[in-house]
């Protein structure tokens, strides 16, 4: 029991023991972390320092490998002049640009002044074979004869297997050194002044292909104008205007495309050197129009008018292609003010030989159309067909001012706001005014030129045909919107006016012949006399009228109207000579009346309405 206790009290002693060890080494271990976590604050700033500078060994080592990798290239730099000399092969373009990169590169790792020179030479060389290279593919796009469809324009496009060709080497073309973006670089003005040079032969190429294209269709404009109507004739010069914006729209889009030189500055140029020719061709086909115009310009008005309205049209689409070159200037403008000068100038002049015409040389039996009357209507019925342009010479002119200061204006209607309705009116004025003048032509002639029958058929033939031709049946049927209350009143006035006289020239003889005068009231043998004497005379009379018929056909383009001019002739003369023959016939003036009375009213009815088949 002893024993047991001795060796509790030991164990005790010794876990006591045990307990202070560990407590003692637990604070050595407390105190070693605490200044492990010390130490650790103290490295790892060096620790940082160290990994950056590690990195920028590894930078270092890099750049080295790259310096050494150019280095040793240039081992074979002989060998890429001879390369480079040589020019772009066949199928080998991209292997010819990696030598040119290569090039570029070097230079921005060479220290030598010598070194970069010659690169640069290379470099400057590479850019011309290139850009000889780029020439010959556009002077293949742009030689030889445009294509030709028949007599129709037709819009061509750059040869696709060129076009691929080119867009590969015009995007390397791009990337070279310029001073803009490189201007350290030793070759950077050089490679610009090779790339401006290209691009000008480009645009030189392109605009005279596009000439060419257009040179064609410019002469059938000018040589089938002495032949075609001016209306169809300004149709085929609108269709050439538009051809010829077309072309110019297309080659700004290729030249967008394909210029080495992108900067809108440059294309702008370029684009300029390429309109000059085309311009040219504008302005001489133009100029050769408005000679033919000014050579007859009453017979080419409307010539002048289809041209005016066909570069009118055109404006805009002018102005937007014209703005694209960058600088002043504006062909269309001047040859607007030209043609519309010839405009301006043939509405008075218009006028002019209307009343001109009122000058005949006397004795002329004729009762057919007047010239003028024919060029008038056909005059009326083109101008719906370029009222716009009409319209627009007019109100430059100024209402009015076609008439020369002949007097005050006739028919005027109040001004208008809207720019259209002016213009309408204004052509309406001028309607008038042609009217007035062409009807006191026509009136001046058949008085002054003609026996006063023949005059007065004369007359009523060309007042039928205006009607006719101007408000019943109208060639256009635009033009009796033309046509103001003034001038529709003034053309059937007319037509009474003529019609009435045409009675009173043809017929009044016969009406006289049968009308009382003095010997009617004599006792004897005088009244019977008299009345011998008138139906004599009325037979005569009817017997020239008839021949004078057959000779001057009235209204023979008007079947309904000479039906009823001759039914107003029947009812005119007939019941006058019923009346007559009744009368003396109650006063038996003679035993054997059909030895006078030569024909019977029913037959001299029947003979007037043959006057009218």
């Amino acid at each position: 029991m002893d024993d047991d206790s001795a060796e509790i009290e030991l164990l005790e002693q010794n876990l006591n023991k045990t307990h202070q060890i560990s407590q003692r080494m637990t604070s050595i271990l407390t105190n070693f972390d605490t200044r492990l976590v010390k130490l650790e604050k103290s490295i790892l700033p060096l620790y940082n320092s160290t990994q950056k500078l590690k990195q920028r060994a590894q930078n270092i080592d890099r750049a080295l490998l790259k310096i050494d990798e150019v280095a040793s290239s240039q081992d074979g730099i002989a060998i890429e002049e001879g390369l480079v000399l040589r020019g772009p092969q066949p199928g080998q373009l991209e292997a010819y640009i990696d030598i040119l990169e290569r090039l570029n590169a070097a230079i921005a790792f060479k220290s030598s002044d010598a070194d970069s020179r010659d690169m640069a030479r290379l470099i400057e060389t590479g850019a011309k074979k290139l850009t000889q290279l780029y020439t010959k593919f556009v002077a293949e796009g742009s030689s030889g004869s445009p294509p030709v469809s028949g007599l129709a324009f037709m819009l061509t496009e750059f040869p696709p297997p060129l076009m691929s060709s080119l867009t590969p080497l015009v995007a390397f073309l791009r990337t070279l050194p310029l001073p803009s973006t490189h201007p350290s670089h030793p070759a950077a003005s050089a490679i610009l002044n090779t790339l401006k040079d290209a691009q000008r032969g480009y645009a030189d190429m392109r605009g005279s292909w596009s000439r060419k294209a257009l040179e064609m269709h410019s002469r059938r404009v000018v040589d089938r104008a002495e032949t075609l109507d001016g209306v169809a004739s300004g149709k085929e010069f609108s269709i050439w205007i538009d051809n010829l914006l077309k072309v110019t729209e297309a080659e700004y889009t290729l030249l967008a495309e394909l210029a080495p030189l992108s900067s809108n500055t440059l294309i702008a140029s370029a684009y300029d050197t390429l309109l000059t020719p085309l311009l040219t061709l504008f302005t001489d086909t133009l100029s050769s129009l408005t000679s033919l115009i000014k050579r007859s310009l009453h017979k080419y008005t409307f010539h002048a008018l289809s041209a005016f309205s066909a570069l009118t049209m055109s404006q805009n689409r002018w102005e937007s292609v014209l703005a694209k070159r960058g600088r002043e200037g504006n062909e269309l403008r001047d040859g607007l003010n030209a043609i519309r000068g010839v405009c301006l100038r043939s509405f008075p002049e218009f006028l002019a030989d209307l009343k001109l015409a009122a000058v005949g040389k006397g004795g002329d039996l004729s009762v057919g159309l007047a010239d003028i009357t024919i060029s008038t209507v056909q005059y009326l019925n083109r101008i719906p067909d370029v009222q716009d342009a009409v319209g627009s010479a007019l109100s430059a002119l100024g209402d009015g001012n076609w008439k020369m200061g002949d007097g005050k204006q006739v028919g005027k209607t109040p001004k208008s706001n809207s720019v259209e309705v002016n213009e309408k009116v204004l052509i309406q004025h001028f309607v008038y005014d042609v009217m007035n003048t062409l009807i006191g032509s026509l009136t001046t002639l058949s008085r002054t030129q003609r026996r006063p029958p023949f005059g007065s058929v004369f007359l009523l033939n060309n007042v039928s045909h205006l009607v006719s031709h101007l408000v019943l049946r109208p060639t256009n049927p635009n033009t009796p919107s033309l046509l103001s209350k003034p001038t529709t009143d003034f053309l059937s006035s007319s037509w009474r006016t003529a019609k009435a006289g045409y009675f009173d020239a043809s017929f009044s003889p016969l009406m006289q012949a049968l009308a009382d005068d003095a010997r009617d009231k004599t006792s004897g043998s005088g009244w019977k006399a008299a009345a011998k004497e008138k139906f004599t005379r009325f037979y005569d009379l009817l017997e020239e009228v008839g021949e004078r018929h057959r000779i001057a056909k009235v209204l023979e383009e008007d079947s309904d109207e000479r039906s009823a001019v001759g039914e107003e002739v029947v009812k005119l003369v007939v019941p006058s000579l019923q009346r007559f023959m009744q009368k003396q016939k109650e006063k038996e003036f003679s035993k054997n009346p059909q030895k006078y009375i030569k024909l019977s009213p029913e037959e001299v009815e029947s003979r007037i309405r043959n006057f009218y088949n």
